[in-house]
């Protein structure tokens, strides 16, 4: 036995704990200084949170709460959330059907397994008789998911709601197994009995105390071996004591006893080796996944690869509870290479992670500390050799981790990767990517994205060229948005760049750049026949006319009646009745004549303006300058000897 190589773990061993007294001794005597000197307050807080850190490094952190460590991670959690109620649902609908039992779990992608079996029970302590067909359905096909602990939640069930007889039956039951009722069960239906009158059913369930079924449960037992192997370090002696217990060791009581020696895997290691090598325990499929979660951690990587070579040398596979608790180990410690290493062993097992798994995983390598691309491929290749395809949610997905993080220029490098392995992504995607890559200042990338699309797939969607002006003018870059929406028309023509126009309209205007993109706006229309939209056109009119372009906005009304729209008269008529001359007044008035001037109607309309902003001197100097027949019009003489009259009289007259 002594020469047996997992002894070297006792080095191992050894050395952890001189580690961890000399950094705890190492810790006082700073905390002593600090508090006997005139050390401010900050200092000692940082040196608190540097223990507390360390502390974190050394706790065992296998237990389910914290496991949650990422909404990402939490959605892999829910998994078990939403397999628990589809179970309960099935159990309660059809329980006696087996063969629909079977079709409905395999439609909804649930396995059976340890932790979901203590998972329903736990959810069904109020539901009795569903929680009895359920655990008589997995007794009969699932046999091997059922343990000591399973056993005594179905029988808190039945002892807490009244089914006196199927208690004792299943007491019975147990006894055959080697299985003892727990103290917890013990007491709680002790209480029911008490609480009931049962006084011959209180008195049976005291004798069986008595007997020693509770003192022979496996949670005692387990408790008696793992004081035994705590006790010194493990050798000859350790041996011996254990030997002279004389348990007879079961698949519960060895998964029990590992899960309990968490926080000490050199000695749940010792433990796993001695008792197989002992002829006490065959391992089973249990306690390997047991081993291997002890072992998920970054101390004790080599001896988890083994413990997993064996478990599938010996024809069994790892449980997704364990994958997930493993997993979560090492992402919490940044240990990416390794995560993809475990995600590869279980896609070539039976209980093959999932879609969201491998988004989780993907979104993980994308946003680690350097982004190893090879990584990122090895977790895709795993995935689609099945003859999967990922979704573009996916990828979705891992764009947006490298956003979240301020890495947009990966993005071209993760899509290349994605395409070796024959993705490309949907307009949907393209515009999204597009969109995150201009509107976050990276030009060059966004370029280079376009590129890369275009060459993969031909033609890009009018979307993503959309989404591609749309980001520049978000982050202000309105040059770069011009060159954009000049090579989304040289590339798709004209016929879809109404909105995009818009949108550079809008963004330019917001920049007191009305004349610039009115240019724009202009050469389009004369060069490629645009036809941007009425409300563009409106736009650009009334910024033109506050930003200094009133001969510009003169020049698309001639521009809107070319393609049809109604001339738009409102901005001219407030902007020269307020601070336009004579001149701008008629430059209008002719911008907007076919053959010969207006109606009679606009002249009167322009001059009201005039007279009611009390401009009376420049609407006498545009009446100058008209022409005779509105000169000598009757309404419009009308309205200026009007205007000319005292207010009280002018009242009078117009009554």
């Amino acid at each position: 036995m002594r020469n047996h190589p997992w002894r070297r773990l006792l080095l191992f061993g050894s050395h952890y704990q001189s580690q961890q007294l000399h950094i705890s001794r190492n810790f006082y005597i700073q905390l002593h200084a600090h508090l006997s000197g005139p050390t401010p307050i900050r200092h000692f807080s940082s040196l608190l949170v540097s223990r507390s850190l360390f502390v974190s490094e050394i706790r065992d952190l296998r237990s389910p709460r914290f496991r949650c460590f990422s909404s990402s991670e939490l959605a892999i959690e829910d998994k078990d959330s939403d397999h628990v109620a589809v179970l309960t649902d099935i159990f309660s609908k059809h329980p006696a059907i087996v063969d629909e039992i079977k079709l409905e779990l395999d439609s909804s992608n649930v396995v059976i397994t340890h932790e979901l079996v203590l998972k329903v029970l736990q959810s069904l302590g109020t539901a009795p008789d569903v929680a009895r067909t359920f655990f008589d359905w997995v007794s009969k096909s699932e046999g091997e998911r059922l343990s000591s602990k399973s056993y005594n939640l179905m029988l808190r069930i039945l002892g807490s709601n009244g089914h006196v007889k199927e208690f004792w039956d299943l007491v019975e039951i147990m006894k055959t197994k080697g299985y003892g009722v727990s103290k917890g069960t013990h007491t709680m239906v002790l209480e029911k009995f008490e609480k009931e009158g049962l006084d011959a059913d209180l008195d049976k369930l005291k004798e069986l105390y008595t007997s020693g079924s509770v003192d022979n449960s496996v949670e005692k037992v387990c408790s008696r071996v793992c004081k035994v192997i705590r006790r010194q370090v493990w050798g000859d002696d350790v041996e011996k004591c254990l030997r002279e217990l004389k348990i007879e060791y079961s698949s519960d009581l060895v998964v029990m006893v590992l899960r309990n020696l968490g926080t000490e895997p050199n000695k749940a290691m010792m433990f796993f080796r001695w008792v197989h090598e002992s002829n006490l325990f065959e391992h089973d499929e249990r306690s390997f996944n047991a081993m291997a979660r002890v072992l998920g951690r970054e101390d004790c990587i080599e001896e988890l690869w083994k413990v997993l070579d064996e478990l599938r040398g010996a024809g069994f596979e790892m449980e997704m509870e364990t994958y997930i608790e493993i997993l979560g180990s090492f992402v919490k410690r940044n240990m990416i290479k390794d995560a993809v290493n475990l995600y590869e062993f279980g896609m070539t097992s039976a209980n093959r992670p999932t879609v969201r798994d491998c988004t989780f995983l993907l979104r993980k390598v994308a946003t680690s500390r350097e982004l190893d691309v090879n990584l990122f491929l090895r977790v895709v290749k795993a995935f689609t050799e099945g003859g999967d395809m990922l979704p573009s949610l996916t990828i979705d997905a891992v764009i947006k981790s490298l956003t979240s993080v301020g890495r947009f220029g990966e993005c071209n490098r993760i899509l290349k990767a994605m395409e070796k392995s024959g993705f490309l992504p949907s307009d949907i995607l393209q515009s999204k990517i597009a969109f995150w890559l201009s509107s976050n200042r990276k030009a060059e990338e966004a370029s280079e994205f376009l590129d890369n699309m275009e060459a993969s797939r031909g033609n890009l969607s009018y979307k993503t060229w959309i989404s591609l002006v749309e980001g520049h003018c978000v982050a202000g870059d309105l040059d770069e948005a011009a060159d954009c929406f000049q090579r989304m028309v040289q590339k798709e023509g004209v016929s879809s760049a109404g909105y995009a126009l818009e949108l550079l309209v809008k963004a330019y205007c917001v920049r007191s750049r009305a004349i610039d993109v009115c240019k724009l706006l202009t050469d389009m229309v004369n060069e490629k026949e645009l036809k941007p939209s009425h409300r563009a056109y409106k736009v650009l009119i009334n910024k033109l006319l506050v930003q200094s372009g009133f001969k510009e906005a003169l020049s698309l009304l001639g521009l809107m009646k070319s393609q049809g729209y109604p001339p738009y008269l409102d901005p001219f008529v407030e902007y020269v009745s307020k601070i336009g001359t004579a001149e701008e007044a008629m430059m209008f008035l002719q911008a907007i004549t076919v053959k010969r001037f207006p109606s009679t109607a606009v002249f009167l309309r322009v001059f009201e303006a005039y007279l009611n902003a009390g401009r009376h001197d420049e609407a006498q100097n545009l009446l100058s300058i008209c022409p005779g027949y509105i000169r000598n019009h009757a309404d419009v003489l009308n309205l200026f000897f009007i205007m000319k009259l005292k207010p009280a009289e002018a009242a009078s007259v117009a009554a």
